[in-house]
């Protein structure tokens, strides 16, 4: 017995050891990766550029050890599977989180192939490509790819993921329309597509998202009105809709969003709208309205919104005092009221808080605070302008000097210490700033900061490069704000300056990780002007860490004060490299004086300089007198003198062209040769030597270049000054290092420019924003007469600026009403004006629409023949447009790299400016927007007419064949030819500067009815002209 027993146990031993063996090999059998998935993961990881990946069959069943690996805080790579399949044998990938890895590889097309995957977070790399189509077969339920270099359109086949929860796609580069098809999404709670290029319209189809708890589009070129359909997401806990061309006014329907905690709507298009009633939104805890154009008065609603933590309400048009009850709003930690026209007492409570207060740039009364700092509050320019010596200096509006001018240069290390750079002592200017600061230093220089950074209260208002690059000098530092910064030069001599603004991108890395993704857009304004408009610095400087110097001659300081203005309007990135390194940011500033600066002297000496002066004056008047070189002439020069432009004289113009050398001849036009010269001081200029005039002419030139000199725009070529001596009558004018626009676009190939995409929209859009200030925005109303690529001209940045304007004046003999003399170019001529002689500034607009037409094409309107049927690039494109075949005309030297969507704006805006009909034709300051995508294009409605297509074809080919005599015959005069050379950027044109009366009257004789068909009736008047000739 005993011994059968023992027998009996190796065999329980057996059985136990096999069983146990089972269990293990059950165990690593049982969960394992089928191995087509195993492959997609292979792919997914090869593409990515993923090397913390080891893939196999069992890299689930290690618990995912294998796709794991620590990489520090907000750091996460993952593959988190589902072994519940088969009975537990089989591992199906559910989600891949790829966040924080720098990965560089592109957007595999092969996620799609992993048919159990619910979430995809590639957020934080440096991953390009679009969006696969194939990720429509998944069962998506989080899409997250924030911060990274994708392209391209949403495709529609993302509306079919109806699992989808989440589709978060924050600064990347994804640009065209949201597609409707996202409304199909009715499970979606969270649709963020801020910091990226989409445009159009939001589609109504968005109504369908009942889900919605998030929605944030800030920093796209969105347009068209708000759509109420919002209101109707009333899950919604997050809407941001910051910096987007959408107009006003905001939606009564608003009023229905009570589980809103975040509301941002910043810089609308809108006249003058009010706040929708917020009453029952109860749990707001950050509001902001800025730069809505909001009138009124603070509404009672506010105070009972007592979750609020921050309100701004700046750069609006409110008005009234501040409610006293605001004071209940106890968790209100940032206030931001400046910019509006609040007045009558400033609440003791706004006082004496401790919060981050700004209620500058207002109209309050009453009894004023010693400082313009007050603790956390910014009071800076808060008060009404007043003489009375108890309101302190930069509590009023001008921020008077309080003692006489006396500083005449100014160097600031803006965000740094103090340092000798370039031979001059640049500030220190090295205090921390914050949300809501004022800081003078003296009565020098100061600034002021203004606003909160998204989702970082503790974000840093001062930069400094940290990287390898060779950032040297007052580059090395900056300062940034979220929303404003404003930089004064105080107590500043009267006359003009030259300011130069020193930046430098260095919050941006220089390699292919995340942190090289950032892009910063802001406008730039100095005493009120805008000088720059979404300014890049990295684009403009050609890379980050990189010094790039913007400098603006002749900004005139008339009451002792310089205003630097720079300013975010909620355009590009805003989390990278982190939250908080978005808005301006400026390195240095550097002011200086364009007038000589004179020392002081004694009494004596002074004395002694006068009695002096006067005891020469009068000799050399005597000598004059005799000479009889008094009067007369001599009376006429002195008048030119005390024009308000520069002066320069014979002999400085002969010193600097060589004495009118043709070596330095850059152009001929009908009013004379042009000359590139260098003064004195290194200033390269160019010079227009005009035709003599009468001794009456000689005073009409006076009065017109005082005209000209008034008009000052970036798109403008500034005119510096003149001279007139004897016979001899001269301009002096910037010189343009980049000569003209034809010669860029047509001319030899040793002189024709790369001009890509975006520096053509940029043109596109100087010209219009130059137009626009001619004829809406200055004093004078200027119609220029003759707008053709050859009078656009292009600075060292390829700055648009448009030539020659005012100087039709100068070669007429007398003033008439409505132009006798056509002043234009055949091809670019308004047919009204051409035909009629009715001038207005949709003359102007006619001409422009070719040039854009010339600068998208890169053709020439006038010497492009498609088909012998086809006199000009413009009747080419009448019937590309009817065809719907518009992008042929693109320029083929640009491949691809255009955007089909601008491209056919600006096509469709080139012919609805041409239209036959001038009252039909937009407004200079409507083009401008359109072209900012602001206002929509509305394509063309004038179609070729069948029968008149031969008629049509005749007229202009007649009048190309014999335009001399077609023009001379109408003009009565040869020089109202318009130039066609193109050797430099001066060849003339010829413009006209009407009275606002003249201009009013033209338009409204040529608004009153629509014109007749055009080429009928240039044909016939053609044809009549030419049989009166052979009488």
């Amino acid at each position: 017995m005993a011994a059968s027993s023992l027998k009996s146990k190796p065999n329980y031993i057996l059985i136990f050891l096999f069983v146990f063996c089972v269990f293990i090999f059950r165990s690593i059998i049982a969960q394992l990766i089928p191995p087509h998935e195993v492959k997609v993961l292979e792919i997914i990881s090869t593409k990515l550029k993923n090397t913390y990946w080891r893939v196999s069959q069992t890299s689930c069943s290690d618990g995912g050890r294998s796709f794991n690996k620590t990489f520090g805080l907000n750091i996460l790579s993952n593959v988190t599977c589902d072994c519940s399949f088969n009975g537990g044998t089989v591992c199906h990938v559910t989600n891949i989180q790829l966040k924080g890895l720098n990965l560089t590889g592109v957007f595999p097309e092969e996620f799609g192939n992993l048919t159990r995957l619910q979430e995809i977070d590639l957020s934080i790399n440096y991953i390009a490509g679009t969006i696969p189509k194939s990720l429509s077969n998944i069962p998506l339920v989080i899409l997250s790819i924030t911060g990274n270099r994708n392209t391209g359109p949403i495709p529609d086949e993302i509306g079919q993921i109806t699992t989808l929860e989440q589709l978060i796609m924050e600064d990347n580069e994804f640009e065209g329309p949201i597609p409707k098809s996202l409304g199909k999404l009715k499970n979606l709670q969270r649709l963020v597509l801020a910091g990226n290029f989409f445009n159009g319209t939001l589609p109504d189809t968005l109504a369908n998202l009942k889900n919605l708890t998030e929605l944030r589009f800030s920093g796209n070129m969105i347009s068209g009105k708000i759509p109420s359909f919002i209101g109707g997401l009333t899950n919604l806990t997050s809407l941001d809709m910051q910096g987007t061309s959408m107009e006003g006014p905001i939606p009564s329907t608003f009023s229905s969003l009570i589980n809103l905690q975040i509301l941002r709507i910043s810089d609308l298009n809108a006249k003058s709208i009010s706040i929708p009633n917020l009453t029952d939104m109860a749990n707001l805890q950050y509001l902001v309205l800025r730069n809505c154009s909001i009138t009124g008065s603070i509404p009672d609603f506010i105070q009972n919104l007592l979750n609020l933590k921050l309100l701004d309400l700046s750069y609006n048009q409110l008005s009234g005092p501040i409610p006293e009850t605001m004071q209940n709003l106890r968790y209100l930690a940032y206030l931001f009221l400046t910019n509006n026209s609040f007045s009558g007492t400033l609440p003791s409570w706004i006082l004496n808080s401790k919060q981050k207060f700004d209620v500058s740039y207002n109209n309050f009364t009453g009894s004023s605070p010693a400082s313009c700092q007050q603790s956390n509050v910014n009071l800076v320019a808060s008060y009404s302008s007043s003489k009375s010596n108890s309101v302190n200096w930069c509590l009023m509006k001008d921020l008077t000097c309080s003692q006489n001018p006396q500083y005449h240069s100014l160097f600031i290390n803006c965000g740094g210490s103090k340092m000798t750079f370039e031979r001059n002592d640049y500030a220190e200017d090295s205090t921390p700033g914050g949300p809501s600061t004022f800081y003078a230093s003296g009565e020098q220089w100061a600034y002021s900061s203004t606003g909160a950074f998204l989702y970082n209260d503790n974000a840093n208002f001062l930069a400094m490069d940290t990287s390898d690059a060779n950032v040297t000098g007052i580059y090395q530092t900056a300062r940034l704000a979220p929303i404003s910064l404003k930089y004064y030069g105080l107590c500043l001599l009267q006359g003009s300056y030259t300011v130069k603004l020193h930046f430098a991108e260095i919050m941006y890395s220089d390699d292919q990780t995340f942190s090289s993704l950032g892009r910063r857009f802001f406008d730039v304004s100095i005493q009120g002007n805008v000088v720059l408009k979404d300014f890049d610095i990295a684009a403009t400087a050609g890379g980050v860490h990189k010094p790039i110097i913007k400098e603006f001659g002749d900004i005139y300081v008339n009451d002792s004060t310089l205003e630097i203005y720079l300013y975010w309007s909620g355009r590009g990135t805003t989390a990278v490299p982190i939250r908080g390194a978005y808005g301006p940011l400026i390195s240095g500033i550097t002011v200086t004086p364009n007038f000589k600066i004179h020392k002081a002297l004694s009494i004596v000496a002074i004395a002694g300089i006068v009695l002096a002066s006067c005891a020469v004056l009068v000799l050399l008047l005597s000598i004059l007198r005799i000479a009889g070189y008094l009067g007369g002439k001599n009376d006429e020069n002195e008048e030119f003198r005390r024009l308000g432009t520069g002066y320069f004289s014979l002999r400085q113009l002969k010193a600097a062209t060589d004495n009118f050398s043709s070596n330095n001849k850059i152009g001929e036009g009908g009013f004379g040769p042009v000359y590139k010269g260098v003064l004195a001081d290194g200033k390269v200029i160019a010079v227009k030597q005009l035709s003599a005039k009468s001794k009456q002419g000689n005073r009409e030139f006076v009065n017109e270049i005082g005209m000209i000199s008034a008009l000052q725009h970036p798109n403008l070529v500034k005119l510096h000054g003149c001279c007139i001596e004897g016979k001899e009558l001269l301009l002096v004018y910037e010189y343009m290092e980049n000569n003209s626009l034809a010669r860029a676009l047509f001319g030899h190939n040793d002189q024709k420019l790369n001009l890509d995409w975006r520096t053509r929209k940029t043109i596109c859009l100087g010209i219009a924003r130059g137009l626009a200030y001619l004829h809406e925005e200055s004093r004078l109303k200027i119609v220029h007469r003759d707008i053709k690529a050859t009078n656009v001209l292009l600075d060292k940045d390829l700055n648009a600026k448009i030539s020659d304007f005012g100087l039709a004046k100068l070669d007429e003999e007398e003033n008439t009403h409505i132009s006798t003399r056509i002043a234009g170019t055949i091809g670019y001529m308004a047919p009204e004006y051409a035909m009629r002689g009715y001038l207005t500034d949709k003359a102007d607009v006619y001409s422009y629409g070719v040039v854009v037409l010339e600068i998208v094409s890169g053709m020439s309107n006038t010497s492009y023949r498609p088909k012998e049927d086809f006199v000009y690039l413009l009747d080419w494109a009448y019937v590309l447009q009817e065809q719907g075949s518009l992008l042929e005309l693109v320029d083929p030297t640009l491949g691809r790299n255009y955007s089909e969507e601008e491209a056919l704006r600006l096509l469709n805006l080139a012919l609805l400016c041409t239209n036959p009909s001038p009252s039909l034709r937009p407004p200079m300051s409507s083009v401008v927007n359109m072209i900012d995508g602001r206002i929509p294009v509305q394509p063309p409605t004038v179609k070729r007419s069948g029968t008149n297509d031969e008629l049509r074809f005749r007229a202009f080919e007649r009048m190309s064949q014999d335009g001399h005599s077609f023009l001379s015959m109408n003009s009565q005069s040869s020089q109202a030819q318009g130039s066609t050379v193109m050797d430099g950027p001066w060849a003339d044109s010829s413009i006209s500067a009407q009275s606002k009366d003249e201009s009013d009257n033209s338009y409204r004789s040529s608004s009153m009815k629509l014109l007749p068909d055009t080429a009928e009736m240039m044909l016939h008047r053609h044809e009549s002209s030419k049989d009166r000739q052979d009488e």
